[in-house]
């Protein structure tokens, strides 16, 4: 397919790219900085213009759209809310002026509640939960949500949004282990995460997924960034939060079985794996 990928710059941009490239695709990353590649695969733009997006969404068999402000407090508030929101109605409008077949998007986590200063009313967290936006970042990815069902409705085009977790890349996992004492630190997301890699993965299963309609799924880690019990941590830091089912081992508390049964998404990445493995190749390195 011709992929356009906005955002394709950024954090979890620059693993997707990949991952849809070595996958035979044909990508164009769309972002306001350029990724270093040669001509023609990267275009810089500015997604709160109409005539950008759509000029440069042109002949794309499919749209990931992953551009945002990526947290709040970066920006004043009205200024992520306005970028985030205006971006991400331009490009899906683009979506449905060029008839694309699929559209995959980056929501939040943050959707859910995030940070949980006042607990939430179960775990672990699924997509049934209603949706209760704490800044202007998160209330621009609910209001991303309802166009993506307005849009779908409209047109019949499948969009899948996606309600990523905490994106770890692999030099982050070193930092996994200062936070084990403490497990108020990682509390404000119940201590979820989730692999760069894992949140390509996502990305091209949500073009693959045979699916209609507008859809959300949360796409997290397998695990926690703990190395205590999911159940353990929630009895003590949220003992009055019901558990759903009963929760197994370090299991995430975000939960990932929607993705699971609609995308056939799995997360291949486990933070505590990737650290044995980068000490076995540190101990393996020749010494000089």
């Amino acid at each position: 397919m011709r992929i356009v990928v906005t955002g394709g710059s950024g954090k979890a941009g620059r693993w997707a790219v990949r991952h849809l490239r070595e996958r035979g695709h044909d990508v164009l990353n769309v972002d306001v900085r350029h990724d270093g590649s040669d001509f023609g695969l990267c275009a810089v733009a500015d997604l709160t213009d109409p005539g950008q997006a759509f000029e440069l969404t042109s002949g794309a068999d499919a749209i990931v759209h992953l551009a945002a402000i990526p947290a709040p407090e970066l920006r004043s508030p009205a200024e992520t809310f306005r970028i985030n929101a205006l971006s991400t109605y331009n490009v899906f409008s683009a979506a449905e002026a060029h008839r694309v077949q699929r559209v995959v998007w980056a929501s939040s986590e943050t959707v859910l509640g995030l940070p949980f200063d006042n607990p939430p009313l179960f775990a672990p967290i699924d997509e049934s939960i209603e949706v209760r936006p704490e800044s202007s970042y998160s209330l621009s990815k609910v209001v991303g949500e309802a166009m993506a069902v307005q849009f779908s409705r409209r047109t019949g085009i499948p969009f899948v949004g996606l309600r990523i977790s905490n994106i770890m890349e692999p030099d982050d996992y070193a930092r996994f282990p200062t936070w084990q004492d403490d497990p108020s630190i990682r509390k404000w997301n119940l201590w979820g995460y989730v692999d760069v890699r894992d949140v390509a993965q996502a990305v091209r299963r949500g073009l693959e997924a045979d699916v209609t309609g507008a859809e959300v799924c949360i796409v997290a880690a397998a695990d926690t960034v703990m190395v205590r019990a999911s159940a353990g941590l929630m009895a003590e830091v949220f003992p009055s939060v019901p558990l759903r089912h009963p929760v197994e081992g370090r299991e995430t508390l975000l939960s990932i079985e929607r993705a699971r049964r609609l995308l056939g998404y799995e997360p291949d990445y486990r933070w505590q794996d990737e650290l044995a493995a980068a000490r076995s190749a540190d101990e393996a390195a020749p010494r000089v």
